[in-house]
């Protein structure tokens, strides 16, 4: 029999039980072939995983109806740092794991290119201005002929 290091813990936020994270690749999901079986109907049957990788556990969606979420945030694959809240479906756990001496570089990297999303590529480029994320959206009032007083 094969036996594997705990490597930390999802710990159900709210109550619940918790999940020690006992092998380097876990699946997570409705079936009961999934290594973390979560049986709740918003649960896909096979929802994410995560992933322990060169000391760091990374939280990944492989293809779910109702996402993942870091921190409140819905992710496709995220490294995940100490005290994390990963929601899967409605379920929220916070992970505990002994992060690697070398984490402050990692965490700052992933900082930078964490919100990859935020910018069109127009935007990036440089060929447009931001979105204006101002009350009322920002938007300019356009010139209207219409509004000019009538000569007589």
């Amino acid at each position: 029999m094969k036996t594997y290091k705990v490597n930390g813990e999802l710990v159900a936020v709210g109550g619940g039980d918790n999940i020690p994270l006992l092998r380097p690749k876990l699946s997570v999901g409705r079936r009961p072939s999934c290594d973390i079986c979560l049986r709740f109907p918003n649960i896909s049957g096979a929802h994410c995983e995560f992933t322990f990788r060169e000391g760091y556990w990374y939280v990944r969606d492989i293809g779910s109806t109702n996402g993942v979420k870091v921190n409140g945030s819905r992710v496709i694959e995220k490294m995940l740092r100490d005290t994390d809240e990963v929601s899967i479906g409605k379920r929220v756990y916070a992970i505990r794991y002994d992060m690697p001496s070398t984490a402050n570089k990692l965490v700052e990297e992933e900082d930078v290119t964490e919100n990859v999303m935020g910018q069109s590529l127009l935007e990036k480029a440089g060929l447009v201005k931001p979105k204006d994320t101002r009350r009322g959206g920002g938007k300019k009032k356009h010139f209207d002929p219409a509004d000019l007083p009538e000569e007589d």
